[in-house]
């Protein structure tokens, strides 16, 4: 019986496919950059701030500081995804700043934040939450379940630690590689 002849397709990998969307001069082909990432700024954004209104203001500045500085990007090792994630965290950095003095100055002025709609809250909660699982999900399953536990459940260690049959010591490094796994895909320091 003869085997099947294997036929392999090269399919684009997704940093390639962002790098030319992001170098393109076309506006349609920005607008599927943010299209492919918009939905991961923003549940970025909501599970650091818990202010859906804040990570919509956020995710807005990112792309827009993106659309501006596209051409400083230069594929190589750094994806441009890893590159947009940059942004977003000197975004996040610039609001934590500047969040206070904005806040006293609103109320002094007597001006209210522009409120969002119920279902746009909603949504942009419910992504935070769901970015987080599809990140946490594509861990080893023993760093993926002492996350979930410690970091999306808030369970102490020893509690997590009895479930599994293991060490807190144990626990505590699953739940540190997790962590440095999460933030390398994300483009964050070690």
């Amino acid at each position: 019986m003869r085997a099947a002849a294997r036929v392999y397709v090269r399919v684009p990998a997704t940093d390639d496919i962002d790098d030319t969307l992001l170098l393109s001069d076309a506006p349609e082909d920005f607008g599927r950059f943010y299209d492919r990432h918009v939905r991961t700024v923003l549940g970025y954004f909501q599970r650091r701030t818990r202010d859906p209104e804040l990570a919509a203001d956020l995710t807005a500045e990112t792309f827009a500081a993106a659309l501006v500085a596209r051409r400083r990007f230069e594929p190589g090792p750094v994806p441009a995804s890893v590159w947009l994630f940059g942004i977003a965290h000197h975004k996040l950095a610039d609001a934590q700043r500047r969040g206070a003095a904005e806040d006293r100055l609103r109320r002094r002025l007597g001006l209210e934040r522009l409120a969002l709609r119920e279902a746009d809250v909603e949504l942009i909660v419910w992504l935070g939450d769901e970015v987080a699982s599809q990140l946490v999900s594509e861990l080893p399953e023993d760093q993926a379940d002492a996350i979930r536990d410690y970091v999306l459940e808030d369970r102490p260690y020893s509690e997590i630690a009895a479930a599994a049959r293991t060490s807190e010591a144990a626990v505590r490094k699953r739940v540190s590689r997790g962590l440095s796994a999460l933030r390398m895909r994300m483009g964050g320091d070690r």
